[in-house]
């Protein structure tokens, strides 16, 4: 009996950023049925999933990455030049499959642009990202200029628009879908703890007979290909493509990944958690746009969760080494 309380008190240490988490997600949606009588409509909470769903799917595999102890700050262009791709391809009179694949195929080849700068070159990835976050918008700019991109085939809306059953819209159930994927692939597969053991030490984990910058490459191609899915599903839920889309995801979608307890310095992290951020952040900007909260304001909370989020630990660790030392 006392060593099944200790498996369960540990469970719980183990999982207490989750259960921190989920605790204020439950507090948020408890303030905001009370502030907002509109808020507890099942169509306004379903249509309010549109508005982090495709920043989410990049979340999960950018969770990765920033455990194996990279980042990517170029989703965001990412997103505007394959939703350029797209917009060309149905300007040419291409159908909905092969839009759908050009948008994806675009997402890994940026990828692995990104990939390659990396690890061939051992330019440190906020460095080759912020680079190429330009470059990409910059190119987008080119293509289009002031212009807009908007004839897209009848069906393709449904990526974007689209409900599986009833209220349950077709970005959520791909959401959840993808998200369970990428549980297994992080903590139920070999791929996941070469990711971690990378993360915590990539010299040990090199010369431990692991193809650290191969990985690493694989990981930026599916931050790639997450974002060039994600820009299928924004293109298709606004109908046109400009050069402007997406501008400024970056911050948003970090902010899923640090606030879901993913150490940003790498090394640990989860899944679940990120997951729970996921929808502790939407919940936060649906109940701010029911209130009419300016946009501006949104940006502000969420720039203050990502420090908040990310002084929390150092804070707490400071204070836990003066209490020792006394």
């Amino acid at each position: 009996m006392l060593n099944q309380v200790k498996n369960i008190s540990g469970l719980f240490k183990d999982k207490s950023w989750e259960i921190a988490l989920l605790g204020v997600a439950v507090l948020v949606f408890i303030f905001n049925s009370l502030a907002s009588p509109y808020f507890l409509d099942l169509w306004n909470l379903s249509d309010a999933t549109f508005n982090f769903t495709e920043k989410a799917i990049i979340a999960l595999p950018m969770a990765l990455l920033i455990i194996g102890r990279d980042i990517d700050l170029s989703v965001g262009s990412i997103i505007a030049i394959c939703s350029v791709a797209m917009g060309l391809v149905a300007q040419a009179g291409g159908g909905i499959t092969l839009i759908v694949l050009t948008g994806m195929s675009v997402g890994m080849l940026a990828g692995a642009v990104n990939g390659f700068l990396v690890t061939y070159y051992a330019i440190p990835s906020i460095v080759v990202t912020i680079g190429t976050m330009s470059l990409f918008r910059g190119l987008s700019y080119i293509i289009l200029g002031d212009g807009v991109l908007k004839d897209y085939p009848e069906g393709f809306s449904f990526f974007g628009q689209g409900y599986v059953v009833g209220a349950l819209s077709f970005e959520l159930v791909f959401f959840l879908v993808v998200a369970l994927l990428f549980y297994l692939l992080l903590h139920r597969t070999v791929f996941g703890r070469v990711v971690f053991a990378i993360g915590n030490n990539p010299t040990a984990a090199f010369y431990s007979g692991v193809a650290v910058n191969r990985y690493r490459f694989l990981l930026f191609v599916l931050v790639g290909l997450a974002s060039g899915i994600a820009s299928v599903m924004l293109t298709s839920r606004l109908g046109s493509t400009r050069p402007t889309i997406a501008l400024g995801w970056e911050l948003s979608i970090i902010t899923m990944v640090v606030l879901g307890g993913v150490n940003i310095l790498g090394g640990s992290g989860s899944i679940l958690g990120v997951v729970i951020a996921v929808f502790l952040m939407g919940l936060v900007t649906f109940g701010l746009g029911l209130l009419n909260v300016p946009g501006i304001v949104m940006s502000v909370v969420i720039g203050m969760m990502l420090i908040g989020v990310i002084s929390i630990p150092v804070v707490l660790k400071k204070y836990h080494s003066r209490v020792g030392a006394k």
